[in-house]
């Protein structure tokens, strides 16, 4: 199989990514997943901002790795985590670019959590 040929980000489909400059804090029920002041914003087009926060701010302890793969033409192939946790997995809640494409490389080294799944959270730094 060829790896596709990425698309760049342009003006019909704009990609900005930028320092969060708040403390973001991922959860779910009174499980702490994540709690970061150095996360990312990205915001691709029109679709809701997202939250990119440093796998190293994340309790690895509740994540294992998901045989899930996506692609998106703009930043590469996307990897899963599943989180265990004492109410039942959460399956593929988490996803990260661990080699995403230049235009979005400074999400590499991070993961997004799906918010239908995990309430993501903005406050002060």
């Amino acid at each position: 199989m060829t790896t596709p040929e990425p698309k760049i980000p342009g003006p019909d489909h704009p990609i900005t990514i930028e320092p969060t400059g708040a403390r973001v804090v991922a959860r779910v029920d009174t499980h702490v997943l994540a709690d970061t002041t150095k996360a990312l914003t990205l915001r691709e087009a029109n679709y809701p901002p997202v939250h990119y926060i440093p796998l190293a701010d994340v309790d690895q302890s509740l994540l294992t790795d998901s045989t899930t793969k996506t692609y998106c033409p703009y930043k590469g192939e996307a990897s899963y985590y599943t989180v265990a946790l004492p109410d039942g997995p959460l399956t593929d809640a988490i996803w990260t670019y661990r080699a995403p494409y230049d235009a979005v490389a400074p999400i590499a080294g991070h993961v997004a959590f799906y918010p239908d799944r995990v309430d993501v959270v903005t406050g002060q730094a």
